[in-house]
């Protein structure tokens, strides 16, 4: 199993001392987040992609590119990769090129954002979300299949006789997760290519996670690619450690309490009991991210929001200590040990290069 953590790349005052980052502090303080992730254990960093205010990831592959050249076993990929927006030509030659720069440590999230107008800054209706979606992924998935693409849509303008370069690393595109929160649509669409479906449920609760992921699941297996347990699942999750609880609650409240997403709303008590929001010790961390399996199943990647809301960077790398040294290698042995036989690892790059290879020679 993969775990891991993921960034929105919020721009936030911290609103213990008033200070806000600016973005270049932003920016280096996501690359040093990315960097501890390895030197700590974990398997996966991601990146959102935004186009607005207050965020500064607006260019995902230059970032990864960067963190690339810096790191050598950690899985690069995004949290959000704009599929609805974004030309997928560029998508296709972009990842690719990472793929090169990586050796294949890469993949990636696609997604359909939460800024509706983003769309109209690229030239998109935002009426049209689902629809460019669909459209656009199934070029995307053309793009670094087939050599020669011909292709006449809706949303673009018409190709012919093109060939996105570079081609993907040893002929394997990279895998490819559909990230949503709410649209059974993306959770059909990710169990008809067979990719993973991400389910980021940082704000709902169980039952709601449960039901999207039962819907991926049987569709998953409906277009044959194997059981309803052998599809490729992650989830999102949302920490805050210190050694004792009461330390954690006292010291991320105010954070909690102003954040931009989930402030002045339900208290931290309350959020904490509907989501998988987690305050507390190490070992609560531990006992609520197990219990994510009893109503997700079995699944291949945990990813972890951390460095949210203001936090500063020295609290960030912090937790990703703690996260390293006390979390991970007790969910990694407890999940392994609940995984029935059967329920396979998370897609990467060396796994589906040797299933290829088992094709051709089959």
């Amino acid at each position: 199993m993969q775990f891991g953590i993921f960034s929105v790349g919020d721009v936030t005052p911290d609103p213990t001392t008033g200070r806000t980052p600016t973005e270049r502090e932003r920016i280096k303080a996501m690359v040093a987040i990315a960097l501890k992730a390895e030197e700590v254990g974990l398997d996966v960093f991601a990146t959102g992609e935004h186009h607005n205010p207050p965020f500064v990831p607006s260019s995902p592959t230059t970032m990864l590119g960067y963190i690339a050249a810096r790191t050598e076993k950690l899985i690069l990929s995004t949290s959000t990769t704009l599929i609805t927006t974004n030309d997928p030509v560029k998508i296709a030659e972009d990842f690719a090129m990472l793929q090169h720069l990586a050796d294949g440590r890469v993949d990636l999230m696609m997604g359909r954002g939460n800024t509706g107008p983003v769309y109209p800054w690229f030239g998109q209706d935002i009426r049209q979300g689902i629809n460019l979606a669909v459209e656009n992924y199934a070029l995307l998935h053309r793009l670094w299949r087939e050599d020669v693409v011909n292709w006449e849509g809706k949303f673009r303008t018409p190709l012919q006789g093109f060939t996105s370069t570079p081609r993907p690393l040893d002929g394997v595109p990279p895998f490819v997760w559909h990230g949503s929160i709410r649209s059974p649509e993306i959770a059909e669409q990710a169990a008809y290519y067979g990719d993973g479906f991400f389910h980021n449920n940082i704000f709902w609760p169980a039952d709601h996670t449960k039901r999207m992921v039962e819907l991926y699941r049987a569709r998953y297996a409906h277009y044959g690619h194997g059981t309803p347990e052998q599809a490729i699942v992650g989830l999102g999750g949302q920490v805050f450690m210190r050694k004792n609880s009461q330390d954690a609650v006292r010291e991320f409240r105010p954070y909690f309490d102003v954040a931009p997403v989930y402030g002045h709303g339900p208290s931290l008590e309350e959020f904490t009991e509907q989501t998988p929001l987690t305050v507390g010790s190490p070992q609560q961390v531990v006992e609520k991210t197990l219990a994510f399996r009893e109503y997700a199943g079995d699944y291949q990647r945990q990813l972890f929001l951390m460095d949210h809301a203001g936090l500063p960077l020295k609290t960030v790398l912090e937790q990703l200590d703690l996260l390293g040294e006390e979390v991970v290698p007790v969910l990694r042995k407890e999940f392994a040990a609940r995984r029935p036989a059967g329920v396979p690892e998370a897609p990467t790059h060396r796994s589906l290069l040797a299933d290829a290879q088992k094709e051709v020679v089959a």
